[in-house]
C-alpha cells in the first residue's frame, strides 16, 4: 500500500536545495541592488555643494573658507 512514496528517492532533498538556491539568489540582487554606488555627478559631496554656493554667490569668501576648514580640517 505504501509502493507509491517509495520512488521518490531523494527529490524533497533536491526540492530544498533549489528553493535555497533561490532564496540565495534573491538576497544577491537585493544586496547588489541596494549596495550600488551612485553615479558619478548624482550626489554631490559637502565640498562641492559649498563651491556651487560660494559660486553661485550665495555665502562670501570669509564664510567658504571657514565652512571648508570645518569640512576639512
Amino acid at each position: 500500500m505504501m509502493d507509491h512514496m517509495m520512488g521518490w528517492g531523494s527529490a524533497p532533498a533536491l526540492w530544498l536545495l533549489v528553493l535555497l538556491a533561490v532564496v540565495a539568489g534573491v538576497v544577491w540582487l537585493v544586496r547588489t541592488v541596494v549596495d550600488r554606488p551612485a553615479p558619478n555627478g548624482s550626489t554631490n559631496s559637502a565640498i562641492q555643494i559649498l563651491e556651487e554656493r560660494f559660486a553661485r554667490g550665495e555665502i562670501d569668501r570669509d564664510e567658504f573658507e571657514e565652512r571648508r576648514r570645518t569640512l576639512r580640517p
